[in-house]
């Protein structure tokens, strides 16, 4: 996998090896990350994914050693060091050295490393299948649903592996309370009667930044668009489902707990929306003569 990486104030082109068995990051899980797209030059919402592993950071009870903007600017940096027709995953992260006890970590010793490497787009003509798991997203009271945090993947993973057992491609999982939260990789928005519904936040998933994106951009263009309560009955009767993430933007569910379903003109447009805004305003500046 052709990538680059940055830690400790130089880049390299093979991957630091970085923690250790006595690290806090590498046995207690303080570590967190957001990851951003590079889309044969388009940079779509990088300064946000940059702002939101800032505010991650502070909600794992980290000390950032780097601002937003900073790294942004690395961010950008890396992606021109990439052949201009890339599609990429760009992945800042913080994890911390030491800690306070066996539990706290040690804010003063956290650190910043950030990887940029190829990863295609999906194609978004095949579709998804997807069912429902018993797994449910944590209440903001049982885990830090505030942050990227990569504890809270474990159990992504686990409702990805049983819809997987099942014969699907993709898992819907439930908050606490039993309401339909997301897809167990991707925020989920359903169409019915032409109208966009989709999860109310209520601090049990990350609201996604790709996501209140194609929302704005639905609005915008006079589609109708909620957040709301979802249920399982509404999938089940739903005209159209999609799914909306940084690592696929917007990806079609043409089968939902066996009952297929239309690559639909909601879903449609709201990829194109995407595409058409990213084209607009998210161009990565060219390097430096």
């Amino acid at each position: 996998m052709a990538g680059v990486f940055w830690h400790n104030g130089k880049w390299m082109t093979e991957e630091p090896k970085v923690l250790g068995p006595m690290d806090h990051a590498f046995w207690l899980g303080s570590i967190l990350f957001d990851g951003a797209r590079a889309i044969r030059g388009l940079v779509p919402d990088l300064d946000l994914h940059c702002q939101r592993v800032i505010r991650s950071a502070h909600a794992m009870m980290m000390q950032p050693t780097h601002s937003a903007e900073q790294i942004e600017a690395l961010c950008r940096e890396g992606v021109a060091m990439m052949p201009a027709d890339a599609e990429l995953y760009i992945r800042p992260m913080f994890f911390v050295r030491q800690g306070i006890g066996a539990a706290q970590p040690d804010g003063r010793t956290t650190e910043f490393i950030l990887s940029i490497y190829d990863s295609p787009m999906p194609d978004a003509s095949k579709g998804f299948s997807a069912c429902m798991v018993p797994f449910r997203r944590p209440a903001s009271d049982m885990a830090p649903t505030d942050a990227k945090a990569s504890c809270l993947y474990p159990n992504s993973s686990r409702a990805a592996a049983a819809a997987r057992e099942k014969g699907f491609d993709n898992a819907v999982m439930r908050d606490h309370e039993g309401n339909i939260a997301e897809f167990a990789t991707s925020n989920l928005m359903l169409v019915k009667d032409g109208v966009v519904m989709t999860p109310k936040p209520n601090g049990t998933y990350l609201a996604g930044i790709t996501r209140s994106r194609v929302l704005g951009l639905l609005s915008a263009a006079g589609v109708e668009t909620r957040e709301c309560i979802v249920t399982e009955a509404m999938l089940r009767e739903a005209d159209e489902i999609f799914a909306t993430g940084n690592f696929g933007k917007v990806q079609y569910c043409t089968n939902f707990e066996g009952r297929a379903l239309p690559i639909g003109p909601v879903a449609q447009k709201a990829r194109a929306l995407y595409f058409e805004w990213a084209e607009r305003t998210s161009r990565l500046l060219p390097r430096a003569a």
